[in-house]
């Protein structure tokens, strides 16, 4: 870096090998401050020689990781990203993004959420849509696992709506039973009615197991009955879910306490016992014993 008589300008190429050289060997040493430092210095080095930081063997979060200094290492790999992105390279920046959001995820998934997201946003502008329904897919999750069910029933939307553009429909069928699990979760019957009736209009899905199903958790959750419910969620159609959307199946309790609905006669009857069923019955029989007329 050092400039002379004979020598004008740094030579930022070179010392950006030496300081990556010396990342390494602080890291293999276990001096994780000094690597941190080394790391650093070939980022600003590249970065004055106008290149791109490049992936190296020791980046700088694993050092950042070993120190517990998650937020700081995730906020430079969402630096990192950004210049990816400015350089043309968006398939290495959504990476970089999906690394950090694996990185905070247990830390902070709210973080995580976001990291993944943007990931999802960059893979679906280069129409690379599988990746992008992979990083959906883990913020969804995460978002019913921190119960922010009003997000993840926009983020569950979101993916649906690309599954059905890629014709991936058996996906949409159980995107859609996800969507109304976390519906009634919300206490809003009225938009799990809607998502099912919307989903008419995907091919094969009327008359589908998957339909019927719903239908009939439907049935149950509008009728209060706790047992017919509890029934449907118990179908292996909704416990070999993905482990979150699973939970919400078994968790899941109908309004006003979930407790089936009796004809007030039924409750009467059992209130006077079996002899009072008995000799009730006996009376509708003798009222009409002598025929209609």
């Amino acid at each position: 870096l050092k400039t002379g008589f004979l020598k004008w300008k740094p030579d930022y190429d070179s010392a950006a090998t030496e300081y990556g050289k010396a990342a390494v060997a602080f890291k293999n040493a276990k001096q994780f401050d000094q690597a941190r430092e080394a790391c650093l210095r070939e980022a600003e080095a590249h970065e004055n020689n106008k290149a791109t930081i490049p992936d190296s063997n020791v980046p700088l979060p694993v050092a950042l990781q070993e120190m517990q200094r998650l937020p700081e290492a995730v906020q430079l790999i969402e630096k990192a990203s950004m210049m990816y992105l400015e350089n043309g390279t968006p398939d290495t920046a959504a990476i970089a993004l999906e690394r950090a959001g694996k990185l905070i995820e247990n830390v902070s998934p709210e973080k995580a959420v976001q990291l993944y997201q943007q990931a999802a946003s960059v893979f679906e502008n280069e129409e690379r849509l599988r990746q992008a329904l992979e990083m959906l897919g883990k913020a969804s999750r995460l978002l019913v696992r921190g119960r922010r069910l009003d997000e993840a029933a926009l983020s569950l939307q979101k993916e649906k709506s690309i599954y059905k553009e890629i014709e991936n429909y058996p996906t949409c069928y159980k995107k859609t039973i996800a969507q109304v699990l976390v519906h009634l979760h919300r206490n809003d019957y009225v938009a799990a009615e809607r998502c099912v009736r919307e989903s008419y209009s995907i091919p094969g899905f009327n008359g589908s197991e998957d339909c019927a199903a719903l239908e009939q958790l439907l049935e149950g959750y509008d009728q209060q009955d706790q047992d017919q419910v509890s029934e449907v969620c118990n179908l292996p159609l909704f416990k070999y879910m993905d482990n979150d959307y699973a939970k919400l199946g078994l968790t899941l309790v109908v309004p006003g306490g979930g407790i089936k609905k009796k004809s007030p006669n039924a409750a009467q009857d059992k209130a006077r016992g079996p002899t009072a069923v008995g000799s009730h019955a006996d009376e509708e029989e003798d009222e009409y014993s002598g025929g209609l007329c």
